[in-house]
């Protein structure tokens, strides 16, 4: 299936030319790898949490968002993940790109500059209108809460 692309402009920040613009490592890569723009490593303890920066704002086209994940990778062998994942990137945003790191592990984790720290997906948003209604149609599960969905 091809599909078309969509724009998304990009400004890099001051101070960094010497890291690449979110990118896919393989060609079927659903995410952007996103880098940490730090100027100095950030320590992470156990338990800690760290905003660390991208280096770039953009501009997501109306009707998208930008969502940002976590790292495979960093969340198996480090525990550390992203605080609120996935992340929301509204198209109206224009800040720098930021990732709030936390780690679950029980090491210290040391975020390098240039060190691949998230993925990042740009995905259609579509349109909602709400239509307000007196009982909703009844399906197998109803009102079943967490963990309702079986085994």
């Amino acid at each position: 299936m091809t599909v078309d692309p969509i724009t998304v402009l990009i400004k890099r920040l001051p101070g960094t030319e010497d890291l690449p613009v979110p990118a896919r490592m393989t060609a079927e890569a659903a995410g952007f790898d996103l880098r940490a723009a730090v100027a100095k490593p950030v320590r992470i303890e156990p338990g800690g949490i760290a905003v660390v920066p991208c280096g770039f704002a953009m501009a997501v086209p109306a009707g998208y968002e930008a969502q940002v994940r976590p790292r495979s990778g960093l969340a198996s062998r480090h525990g550390v993940t992203l605080v609120n994942a996935p992340g929301t990137i509204d198209s109206d945003y224009r800040g720098e790109v930021q990732v709030p790191l936390i780690n679950h592990g029980r090491e210290p984790f040391v975020v390098e500059r240039g060190m691949r720290i998230a993925q990042m997906l740009v995905l259609p948003v579509p349109p909602v209108t709400w239509v307000e209604v007196d009982e909703l149609d009844e399906t197998p599960r109803g009102t079943g809460g967490f963990g309702h969905t079986g085994a």
